[in-house]
């Protein structure tokens, strides 16, 4: 009977220990999920949807965010903006590699208007602000240098798009652009969807109609930190562009129309180099852009659809971004403009350099280009086209 007692003490010890041990480890799964969770919240906690409630030119104006478990993005239907973007780091800290406003105002009132926004009707320039369809001639603002820039002077950066969420990765915003806005025959009826998928990757859908033949050229103008916003210079993230010619441009940022090669040349992206290795170098286009402000032509290198466009590493973080797109060109801008004159959400200024544009999309100046691809969209024909932005770490 001794025996029968010890071993049944013996058995009871055990059960307790595995027992604790069972809760020990489900506190510590639970404990993870919530450190995660918590995380994500605290992104969220970062800006205020008070901040963005408000009615501009009539129409409601929130903030809306979309997400996946591992990747937030913030968006205002003001100028159809990124607000934000939080993906992990190479130690799994949420960053916010988009630079962005904390309010409404701030993004009314800054600078520089196309922080993050949905650029349209046509992105990037056209020279002397005239082009003809037909041998009819349009003129558009002239709002840079003589020349019109991403749409004008009220471009799709300030206006305000019709929202819908249909799911909590989901944002489709809708604009209609009348007939002669901002000098453009038409009327276009724009859709863009934003989604975030289960492979780290932010997807841009664009879509339009029109009833009449006008030019289109439809991008994303988010300015990135792989770093984080605030951290400091870009000019130490690593750039891969696959593409073996650009398109040069003049003075004024007009291109040539004439397709030159990247090789033996500081715009020669087509192996790894960080962004200012050679961005101070004696070159007559460094000189006009005054620094990189250049079309790439991308190399057709299809994968689904897909051109893998560029690879963006950040050096402290070891965040990777990898661009993909239906669309020709892609515009590398390296913060040229930055003069420290606004303030971002995290109470960091707008510095030189601190920020760089990667803008998938046709080639500028292409209504005044005839060899450049066309960006005339005729009544009956389908406009979709698609970007991606991958996130991973190194």
């Amino acid at each position: 009977m001794k025996f029968i007692k010890k071993e049944i003490i013996i058995a009871v010890v055990v059960l307790f220990g595995l027992a604790a041990c069972k809760n020990k480890s489900e506190k510590k799964t639970e404990s993870n999920v919530t450190d995660k969770e918590v995380a994500m919240v605290n992104v969220k906690s970062l800006l205020s949807e008070q901040d963005f409630d408000t009615i501009v030119d009539g129409k409601q104006v929130k903030l809306y965010w979309i997400e996946s478990d591992s990747l937030k993005l913030a968006i205002t239907n003001y100028g159809g903006r990124f607000v934000g973007l939080w993906t992990p780091d190479k130690n799994g800290k949420m960053t916010d590699v988009v630079v962005g406003m904390g309010t409404i105002k701030d993004f009314i009132d800054t600078t520089e208007p196309y922080f993050g926004a949905t650029i349209g009707r046509v992105g990037n320039r056209i020279a002397k602000g005239t082009f003809s369809i037909d041998g009819v001639q349009y003129n558009t603002p002239k709002n840079n240098n003589g020349n019109t820039l991403h749409g004008g002077l009220k471009g799709f950066q300030n206006v305000v798009w019709d929202a819908e969420q249909p799911n909590k990765s989901t944002l489709v915003l809708k604009y209609h652009s009348p007939d002669m806005e901002e000098g453009f025959p038409g009327n276009l009826d724009v859709t863009v969807t934003y989604s975030i998928t289960d492979q780290n990757t932010v997807k841009m859908e664009y879509d339009a109609t029109t009833d009449k033949t006008t030019p289109v050229n439809l991008t994303n103008h988010a300015f990135f930190n792989l770093n984080g916003e605030g951290s400091g210079t870009i000019l130490n993230h690593s750039l891969k562009i696959y593409a073996t010619e650009y398109t040069p441009v003049d003075a004024g940022l007009i291109p040539s129309g004439t397709l030159d090669p990247v090789a033996d040349t500081p715009f020669d992206f087509t192996d790894f180099h960080t962004i200012g290795e050679r961005i101070e170098t004696e070159n007559e286009q460094l000189t006009n852009g005054t620094g990189y402000d250049h079309n790439y032509v991308l190399v057709e290198n299809q994968s689904d659809d897909f051109n893998h466009a560029a690879t963006v590493i950040g050096d402290t973080s070891g965040i990777v971004m990898d661009i993909y797109t239906q669309e020709p060109g892609l515009q590398f801008y390296s913060g040229n403009f930055m003069q420290g004159k606004n303030t971002f959400k995290s109470g960091a200024k707008d510095d030189y350099r601190t920020a760089i544009a990667l803008e998938t999309q046709h080639f500028p100046d292409a209504p005044n280009q005839p060899n450049f691809p066309s960006i005339l969209f005729k009544p009956g024909e389908s406009y979709h086209t698609v970007s991606k932005y991958s996130f991973s770490t190194k």
